[in-house]
């Protein structure tokens, strides 16, 4: 197999992760295999030629061989997702910690018109994060939404996330690209960290959703014209909360790489209080990776 030719938006990639500063945790780790990140989301593409794969596992569920229909767009968007954390460094992709676990959990396999993120029903969520804490992951990114139709699954969702605090697993969850000031049973749990996205120069791109509990829980990543690793080969790009989840999800997972004794509390809090910005606005601060790296350095041993 041909390998794809390097991306030509590299250097963007690069202004990105300086923006957020990962670059200088990046530089110390791709990554412990001990952590493991659990990705909601859907089928990827596991044999591409620039994917991290040794490292890459799909949890068992039929909806993984969705990914034999070569261009379905699910398939793409799960696979674009897994290549901002997973691909090789240096391929071209933001390759954000590859040397971590990833576990893939698919739960769709198409994109809904009126939110632009792939959608599951809330039993399939659920299901997927139940069977994500018992595989022990630490990090769980979901680029997902929740059908609108389905919204007596709320308290399950919500219960499932409950059970997040207390097994200590970390969510992140896209904020959404409705350009809208609402919320959902997901972005408004106060242990989810929800993500919107930003352009390369730290605005808000006009697609996110924001609201007061956004705001107040999330933060905000680069989502503007990233491009990573489509389905089944070579590149995809895209702008959206889907793409800046994965940014935060990936800070996270370096994060308790380097600090391996550190709680999901510690390393929560780390990662939302770097920031300076107050938390009174709809539009949530910008993460500062290397700031929350300073953060847990003060009071834990790296490992």
């Amino acid at each position: 197999m041909t390998l794809p030719r390097p991306s030509p938006h590299q250097p963007f990639h690069v202004r990105n992760l300086e923006l957020v500063h990962l670059s200088q945790l990046m530089a110390l780790t791709s990554g412990a295999s001990e952590i493991v990140v659990g990705m909601i989301d859907g089928p990827v593409a596991v044999d591409h030629p620039l994917l991290a794969k040794e490292n890459v596992r799909v949890l068992s569920d039929e909806r993984a061989q969705a990914c034999a229909r070569a261009g379905r767009i699910a398939c793409t968007h799960g696979t674009f997702v897994a290549g901002i954390l997973a691909a090789q460094r240096n391929s071209g992709a933001p390759a954000i910690c590859p040397g971590c676990s990833l576990l893939v959990r698919p739960i769709y396999r198409k994109v809904t018109q009126d939110t632009q993120l792939p959608s599951a029903t809330a039993k399939e969520f659920v299901e997927a994060i139940s069977g994500l804490f018992d595989a022990g992951v630490h990090v769980i990114n979901f680029s997902g939404a929740i059908l609108s139709s389905d919204a007596g699954g709320e308290p399950q969702i919500t219960e499932a996330l409950n059970q997040a605090a207390k097994r200590g697993v970390i969510v992140v969850a896209a904020a959404g690209n409705q350009s809208e000031m609402t919320s959902s049973a997901i972005t408004r749990h106060p242990w989810v960290i929800p993500v919107t996205a930003c352009n390369d120069l730290g605005l808000p791109i006009s697609q996110s959703n924001f609201g007061a509990s956004i705001g107040r829980l999330g933060l905000r990543a680069p989502g503007d014209r990233i491009t990573s690793l489509a389905a089944p080969e070579g590149w995809f790009t895209a702008s959206g909360t889907s793409a800046a989840a994965p940014f935060i999800t990936g800070a996270i997972a370096l994060l308790w790489s380097e600090f391996p004794q550190a709680s999901a509390a510690e390393i929560k809090l780390a990662t939302l209080q770097a920031s300076t910005l107050r938390r009174n606005a709809i539009i949530p601060p910008l993460l500062n990776a290397w700031a929350s790296y300073q953060t847990l350095a003060t009071k834990l041993p790296r490992r």
